[in-house]
């Protein structure tokens, strides 16, 4: 029996835990060679997709580092050959204070943006060679619903994720000649441990009032979104690009 990503080798930035664990393990289930790359310990994660059968392999990973970023990719190479798929899910969201925008940190904003931003735009950029050697592949860039509804006091997050947004769609438009397709995906709130820790002591009533909002009423769940990260890595979506899958429910205003 085959999996829509049999023969796929796809880096998954951010996965030690949570979504990106999620990404790794969905993808692996449906038959892709999966990196875990991340600055924390990837261990657990090759684990349980090895475990589970499928094939994986972990490498340090700070996507603020060129150098880094290249290291990951050359390690994919060596182990498997060839890239496929990146999906870019590193991201700052859990550390973040909460403020009204003139009281947010500096330092906190520049650290946003040079991890949710210019870290996709170095992984980007150091996955793209391979990609053209291979004939094309696919990118994944992971925004927010934060950036097209406009998340208050989280201007910081906000920000970095309508410029993944942007970024993605300008991309796209640069490397379609080489059949390399670059999107995003905008999930909701997804119940994780950051997002616990981001939204703190309120956290089930915050996602109580997302969910509310939404036409389909209940809080994602990693699953949700994994299952569109893998149908965008896959030939299934051959010839979508340049574009921005909102995974929310169907937000609405209420």
């Amino acid at each position: 029996m085959t999996g829509p990503l049999d023969d796929k080798v796809v880096i998954v930035t951010g996965g030690a835990r949570g979504l990106g664990r999620a990404y790794c393990e969905t993808m692996a289930a449906q038959g892709a060679s999966v990196v875990a790359a991340d600055v924390s310990d990837t261990s657990e994660t090759v684990e349980l997709v090895t475990r589970a059968g499928g094939s994986a392999l972990g490498v340090a990973l700070d996507v603020t580092d060129p150098a880094s970023c290249r290291a990951a990719v050359t390690a994919t190479i060596e182990r498997f050959g060839r890239l496929d798929g990146l999906v870019n899910n590193a991201a700052l969201y859990a550390t973040l204070t909460t403020a009204p925008f003139e009281s947010l940190p500096d330092d906190e904003w520049d650290d946003a943006l040079q991890v949710n931003v210019t870290g996709v735009f170095n992984m980007c950029r150091a996955a793209v060679g391979p990609m053209r050697e291979a004939g094309g592949g696919s990118i994944v860039n992971i925004s927010s619903l934060a950036a097209v509804y406009g998340m208050a006091k989280s201007l910081h997050y906000t920000t970095s994720k309508a410029a993944v947004i942007g970024l993605s769609r300008g991309l796209a438009r640069e490397l379609g000649r080489h059949w390399i397709r670059v999107n995003s995906v905008a999930p909701s709130a997804v119940h994780t441990d950051a997002t616990e820790a981001f939204m703190g002591e309120n956290v089930d009533r915050s996602l109580e009032i997302i969910a509310s909002q939404q036409a389909l009423r209940r809080t994602l769940e990693p699953a949700d979104v994994a299952g569109t990260i893998a149908f965008l890595i896959s030939d299934a979506s051959r010839f979508i690009t340049a574009q921005t899958l909102m995974v929310d429910g169907g937000t609405i205003s209420t």
